[in-house]
């Protein structure tokens, strides 16, 4: 029986001419990360085992991205533990604030991730690096503390589940509208611990910035991980990053495969996740009249300069409505830098947006935009659960950034083609 590209990755790090569904494998590693978070527990862990140099200096990344720039004093005493143990340890990947981003569009912005590698790190969302042909997958502190030291981890090989796209996006729609339908599709757990693997003629038509999301999301339908297969488009994104040589891998005709989905992407609609789960979806014009407090356009889904492009798009010559907070964080340095540069800071600002410095933030409810009791939201980034984003009875409403920027103009959740 043909493996998987998963598979054929996990094989190759295990030093195994093949392996399959449920087997339990060591593999090496070619990157852990951490953020501020959940760095300060695995440092915790990593110095009980009395060592004192980490596996590779070179092939770990901290990042704090969190609560950076520090919201408060925990939040200062949470990044320095990281700084301390960084400098300590000789850490090269280190980012602090002025050269950080948010970690899932900072590590391949940085070129720190290839295809054919086999990265953890200790945030769900670390699936995001499938985009580039990598099996990528979110692992608790005392595994990341367990990489640092040895420099390999433990796995038990997922089955997968095949997406084939065909067709093209209609205008407004994107990588964010094409999983959340298939998370409304499938729910929550339709994919636990299973690979999500995309493929088919579709695929070519999907930009860099929607592959990271759909992969982003995975985790959001329960996925082990996402991962697309590399293409011309992933070569000369990794090529303009400066990663390293790319080791491809592509699924066998063979390949076993759980279930098998057709999806025509052209038949997309936006789609907005109600609260307060990513699978309660429903299309725009199924939304109804919904009024909203804030917009926030940014975080590790749709925080890159694609998405504040199609979010200017929209802005452009209007005003966010009276009362309306619009939130834009680019996700990393860069994309900020390159924001500002393209004009796009001008129709922001026009339009009575905010910009912030690259953070988390408000995805998870840690500041820059926390709702308050009765309070709404629209917002680009990957989670709707109850308080979330701030208060228990505040609501979540996930989508793209087109709708996002719509509902901020209208005061409601809107959509753009309709503006």
């Amino acid at each position: 029986m043909g493996m998987t590209s998963t598979e054929k990755i996990l094989a190759r790090a295990a030093g195994l001419d093949e392996v399959h569904a449920g087997q339990l494998i060591m593999a090496k590693l070619d990157l852990v990360l951490g953020n501020d978070i959940t760095s300060p527990v695995a440092i915790g862990e990593f110095e009980k085992f009395g060592l004192d140099r980490v596996f590779d200096r070179d092939r770990i990344a901290l990042v704090p991205d969190h609560f950076a720039p520090n919201k408060d004093i925990k939040a200062a005493t949470q990044c320095k533990c990281v700084r301390t143990f960084a400098r300590r340890m000789g850490i090269t990947n280190y980012f602090e604030v002025g050269q950080m981003g948010v970690e899932h569009a900072l590590l391949p912005e940085k070129g720190l991730v290839s295809a054919g590698d086999v990265v953890i790190g200790a945030d769900s969302h670390t699936c995001t690096y499938g985009a580039l042909g990598a099996f990528s997958t979110g692992v608790g502190s005392t595994d990341m503390a367990a990489g640092m030291a040895t420099g390999k981890a433990w796995f038990k090989v997922p089955q997968a589940i095949r997406f084939n796209l065909s067709g093209t996006f209609r205008p407004f729609v994107g990588g964010k509208d094409l999983i959340l339908h298939i998370i409304g599709m499938i729910g929550v757990d339709g994919a636990l611990y299973k690979t999500m693997e995309f493929s088919g003629p579709g695929v070519a038509s999907l930009s860099m910035d929607d592959r990271f999301t759909v992969c982003n999301m995975a985790i959001e339908a329960g996925g082990k991980n996402g991962i697309f297969p590399v293409d011309d488009a992933t070569l000369e994104y990794l090529r303009q990053a400066g990663a390293k040589e790319p080791v491809i891998f592509e699924s066998d005709p063979d390949a076993s495969y759980e279930a098998v989905y057709d999806i025509d992407l052209s038949q997309i609609r936006s789609t907005v996740a109600f609260p307060h789960l990513p699978e309660n979806t429903r299309t725009i014009d199924e939304c109804g009249d919904v009024a909203v407090d804030q917009v926030v356009i940014g975080s590790c889904t749709n925080g890159r300069i694609s998405d504040l492009r199609m979010a200017a798009s929209v802005l452009k010559g209007r005003h966010v409505a009276e009362g309306m907070r619009c939130l834009i964080i680019p996700a990393t340095q860069k994309i900020w830098r390159q924001a500002m540069d393209e004009g796009l800071f001008d129709i922001f600002m026009d339009a009575g947006c905010v910009i912030s410095t690259p953070t988390c933030g408000p995805c998870l409810g840690g500041y820059m935009g926390i709702l308050a009791e009765g309070e709404r939201c629209v917002s680009t980034t990957n989670r709707n659960f109850v308080g979330r984003m701030g208060h228990v009875k505040s609501e979540v409403y996930l989508a793209g950034p087109a709708v996002a920027a719509a509902s901020a103009v209208a005061g409601r959740i809107a959509d753009p083609a309709k503006l």
